[in-house]
């Protein structure tokens, strides 16, 4: 486990984010989780250079779609994301955690933001969660923004 898998392995172990235990290097099936947190059934995936290519991309595609039939969310976060922007791939697992499954993307003219539910709309004192796909080609699940 590189650095960054680490950085991110602190903030989530011990019951530290938001009270949800998760497991480093979890076997689930034929596979090996590199997070996972059994109560929500979440999975995150930290995908480094390698991941980027077509064969790997297929390998990662059948094995989501493997977890995903078996009952889990998967999530997958490239490396430079741990790197640079750390604070936003937290907000980004916080909403997996809360929010509904991620499947399936919304329809071409139906909007790209939800506020969720559960917390204040902007302008009522605290901050509100937007959950905004990334664009087509990305591959990478959800971007979460905050707006005050």
């Amino acid at each position: 486990m590189g650095h960054l898998e680490l950085d991110l392995w602190y903030r989530l172990r011990g019951r530290r984010f938001l009270g949800y235990k998760f497991r480093r290097q979890m076997p689930i099936g034929p596979f090996i989780a590199d997070f996972a947190c059994t109560s929500a059934r979440l999975i995150i995936e930290t995908d480094g250079e390698s991941h980027g290519f077509d064969e790997q991309e297929r390998r990662d595609a059948q094995r989501t779609a493997w977890l995903e039939r078996n009952g889990w969310r998967v999530i997958r976060f490239w490396s430079n994301e741990l790197a640079s922007d750390l604070d936003n791939v937290m907000e980004r697992i916080a909403l997996a955690l809360d929010g509904p499954h991620p499947n399936p993307l919304p329809q071409a003219g139906e909007g790209t933001a939800w506020a969720n539910s559960p917390l204040p709309q902007s302008g009522e004192g605290t901050l509100a969660i937007r959950k905004t796909p990334l664009p087509l080609g990305a591959g990478r699940g959800w971007v979460g923004e905050l707006s005050s």
